[in-house]
């Protein structure tokens, strides 16, 4: 089957906030980054409100909801203080991912198998808010499943395993995504996937014809520091579209 609709990109800011936050004060302001991320092609800004506040903070969750001309997807922990806060700033969608203080960076997916009360509370709550709400889940047609189960009309998978594998380990993986993405698609789930991508591992995945957007973030500021945020962004967007171009031939 060949991809029949666009395939977005979505720019994780996080870590021009994380830079900032190194120092202290206001610079490099991840909002900032936000307008020129859009100016270079990006279809929607990703920023992870944290319950820790160790990069993204609450006035600049206040801008980019203020200020975006395109979809705003905060990702955030599903607890009480951070529902009331997507329903009171309406970004266009919230994705729901695990957290844990001691963790560098979000570690693996939603348990959502074995998820109690508050996650579909969360999920039914945000829907009814008007805000589109994602699950970052591992690409397991069972955890699939469990999300669909939960009324999220949108599922993520998490790529960072197939992105740290190598070899034979980096195509198994890449096998469970493609199988999860058309799993997602026939059981009625939009698929999204994100964590770890770069200009080696993004072609795989934009190929996949159930994918419907990538959220990429660590990568595009690093690779900023050395060609720029519009190259990188421009690099990545280029990498996406001529996979999907590929995949459509």
């Amino acid at each position: 089957m060949s991809p029949s609709h666009p395939l977005r990109l979505g720019v994780n800011i996080d870590h021009v906030a994380t830079v900032r936050n190194a120092r202290g004060g206001a610079l490099p302001d991840p909002v900032r980054a936000a307008h020129l991320a859009i100016a270079a092609g990006a279809d929607g800004i990703t920023a992870h409100l944290r319950e820790d506040r160790r990069h993204i903070r609450d006035d600049d969750m206040e801008r980019l909801a203020r200020e975006l001309t395109v979809p705003l997807n905060m990702e955030m922990a599903a607890t009480p203080e951070m529902v009331a806060i997507a329903l009171r700033l309406r970004p266009h969608a919230c994705c729901l991912v695990p957290e844990k203080r001691e963790e560098r960076t979000t570690e693996g997916g939603l348990n959502v198998v074995a998820a109690g009360p508050f996650l579909a509370e969360a999920v039914a709550a945000l829907g009814r808010g008007g805000v589109r709400v994602s699950l970052f889940v591992e690409p397991d047609p069972k955890v699939l499943d469990a999300a669909k189960a939960l009324g999220a009309p949108v599922v993520e998978l998490h790529t960072g395993a197939y992105c740290e594998a190598t070899g034979a380990a980096r195509a198994a993986e890449l096998a469970r995504i493609v199988a999860a993405a058309a799993h997602a698609e026939a059981i009625g789930l939009e698929c999204h996937a994100g964590h770890g991508l770069d200009f080696e591992t993004v072609g795989a995945v934009a190929a996949i014809p159930a994918m419907r957007e990538l959220n990429i973030g660590h990568f595009l500021v690093g690779e900023a520091i050395f060609i720029g945020l519009e190259a990188a962004i421009g690099g990545m967007r280029a990498r996406m579209d001529a996979a999907r171009a590929g995949a459509a031939a």
